[in-house]
């Protein structure tokens, strides 16, 4: 059985909010990203405190740490993000959370980001090796995204046959792939992806919508690709990040209202898929 999450900074700010809308929807983790306006990455110790109080108080658990590792280009130096990494692992063992979400750089502005393979695989090199050695009950899941190394099936692939082992997965988000023009993606996506992907963010995307659409609604053949992971047995976190009124770069914004429509919609697409959740 599946298990939903959400990145519940989408909802609103306040963690108690967050949290209060997660219960109502039937949700009893989220991919900690923010609360009160900052980056988990940012939060201080009395906040990391009060939120450990917020989440228990409610019973939500930490499904992943959503950090933000690998978000940037590729030319700082080396120790910026394995630090973050450090940081982003202790924040990973305080809130009993097994999974860190990571990308894979962005190139310097006026560059091509494949002309930097050597450079990015050598970075996530270190990360997986620091995890190994040091949290070596914790994985790594890295996500596609817009403009990074990673952000197309195939080198995707690239990176999950390099680093697939015990602290490093996949994660499957469909309306990254649509957005960037992926077509046919249960084909050239999924099916070539399958075999590496242990996590799911729950977004679709619509050609033209301008925004990211529930799922279902979009370009990213969710109820297929989800009815074949079913199928093969997939027990993973199902991670909603709806983007339905704001997409940015380092976060989107849903709102309450449209976050409930957004986890109906999620509910309804596992139902049709066979996805027990």
């Amino acid at each position: 059985m599946a298990t939903f999450s959400a990145f519940a900074d989408e909802i609103s700010p306040d963690p108690v909010e967050q949290t209060a809308v997660l219960r109502e929807c039937g949700i009893r983790h989220l991919d900690l990203r923010g609360a009160w306006n900052r980056n988990v990455m940012d939060l201080t110790e009395p906040d990391l405190d009060r939120l450990g109080r917020i989440l228990a108080d409610a019973g939500v658990g930490v499904a992943a740490i959503g950090s933000p590792i690998g978000k940037s280009t590729i030319d700082k130096a080396p120790a910026y993000e394995l630090e973050r990494m450090k940081h982003a692992c202790e924040l990973a063992e305080r809130f009993k959370s097994r999974y860190i979400r990571i990308f894979s750089f962005y190139p310097p502005e006026g560059k091509v980001i494949t002309g930097y393979r050597k450079q990015v695989f050598e970075r996530m090199a270190s990360w997986v090796e620091y995890v190994a050695r040091a949290h070596p009950g914790l994985v790594l899941a890295h996500e596609n995204e817009s403009k990074i190394y990673g952000d197309l099936p195939e080198r995707c692939v690239e990176i999950c046959k390099r680093f697939s082992g015990p602290n490093f997965t996949g994660c499957y988000d469909f309306a990254n792939f649509a957005n960037d023009g992926v077509e046919r993606p249960y084909e050239t996506a999924w099916t070539p992806l399958k075999p590496y992907i242990g996590f799911f963010h729950l977004k679709d995307w619509k050609k033209g919508a301008g925004n990211a659409v529930p799922m279902g609604e979009g370009d990213g053949e969710a109820e297929r690709i989800l009815a074949d992971a079913a199928a093969s047995g997939y027990d993973g976190f199902l991670t909603l990040e709806p983007h339905l009124a704001q997409a940015g770069q380092f976060k989107g914004f849903t709102g309450p209202d449209l976050f409930k429509r957004a986890a109906d919609a999620a509910r309804k697409v596992c139902e049709k898929a066979g996805m027990r959740v």
